[in-house]
């Protein structure tokens, strides 16, 4: 994994300097244009966890859940790219702008998995709970937007636009132990390479706004949000012990996404620096099961997801 690590840092850090090489040698050429194309790697990391949710119905439990699976991502490093198509200079009149960013995680150990049950009808007691190392195989997140961008006085500009994502993760826990104190208590340890597994495929479709300002230029400010309830979760968790699967189909959990941006320009490479915050709430629907592989069949309580991480990402563009 190092190695693969290593060329790709290589290989990124190569195409970065072609690129500024190649944007440098075009750009005198190309600055009257009202509209540019900038390209550029960047890289990173996010702190957070996903969450797998079973939730009661009135005769299993008076909690609210019936189970919580919280994934942990602390952290996991990325790398990737993003492209950009909009105005020059944002100050002079209204335009048109679009993004696209594509990012793809490290795997590695990445925190815990934690599993909680409660299965008391008559109270709302943690009966089960179960702690693994987890280990993150799978990160990619696609993002996209669209809107337009208009000056405000000689300083100061927005930005109204439609974003959508695609998001993947996979993980997997090992070893570990837990506590059941339900029927018979005990206490188990847990060993193997793979004790559970799960996985997330998100969509998301979301408007937004950004404001910012380029009154102490070369440095640029601004700070961006995003909202939505259109949001859809394919999960896949599957107990190895208990040679059983679940498949859920899950939605409308309340998306939304601060984050600032801090660019220092200096052309036509423009170097940033971005932090954001990305959450989605409980999502709800159908939950399919599948136990030693007789098929799946529906079950009778909702499952759910959600999303909770931070990201700080570095970025490079140039302009081409």
């Amino acid at each position: 994994m190092y190695r693969c690590y290593s060329h790709t840092v290589k290989n990124i850090a190569v195409l970065t300097v072609l690129v500024i090489i190649s944007g440098v040698y075009s750009y005198a050429e190309k600055s009257e244009r009202n509209y540019c194309f900038s390209l550029g790697p960047q890289f990173g990391f996010v702190y957070g966890q996903a969450l797998e949710y079973v939730y009661s119905l009135p005769e299993d439990t008076k909690n609210e859940l019936l189970s919580e699976l919280i994934w942990e991502m602390k952290p996991v490093f990325y790398l990737g790219l993003q492209a950009e198509f909009g105005r020059i200079d944002l100050m002079k009149a209204p335009g048109f702008f679009s993004s696209i960013s594509f990012k793809a995680g490290i795997s590695g150990d990445s925190g815990v998995m934690e599993d909680r049950d409660w299965l008391y009808p008559e109270n709302s007691n943690l009966t089960r709970f179960s702690s693994h190392t987890n280990r993150t195989g799978e990160f990619f997140l696609l993002d996209a937007s669209a809107g337009f961008s208009f000056p405000i006085k000689s300083f100061l500009y927005i930005k109204p636009f439609i974003g959508g994502s695609w998001m993947r993760f996979a993980f997997s826990g090992r070893n570990g132990y837990g506590v059941y104190n339900d029927l018979n208590p005990k206490e188990q340890d847990f060993s193997g390479e793979k004790v559970i597994t799960y996985s997330q495929d998100w969509l998301i479709l979301a408007i937004g706004f950004t404001s910012g300002t380029n009154i102490l230029y070369p440095f640029i400010f601004d700070i961006s949000f995003q909202i939505s309830p259109l949001t859809y979760c394919s999960a896949t968790d599957t107990h190895i012990s208990r040679n059983t699967v679940f498949r859920d189909f899950t939605a409308w959990g309340l998306f939304f996404e601060p984050s600032l941006n801090m660019s220092f320009v200096v052309k036509p490479v423009e170097f940033s620096l971005v932090f954001s915050y990305r959450r989605i709430g409980k999502t709800r629907g159908e939950s399919y099961t599948n136990a030693n592989n007789a098929g799946f069949y529906l079950g009778k309580n909702k499952a759910g997801a959600g999303l909770s991480l931070f990201s700080s990402n570095f970025l490079v563009s140039i302009r081409l």
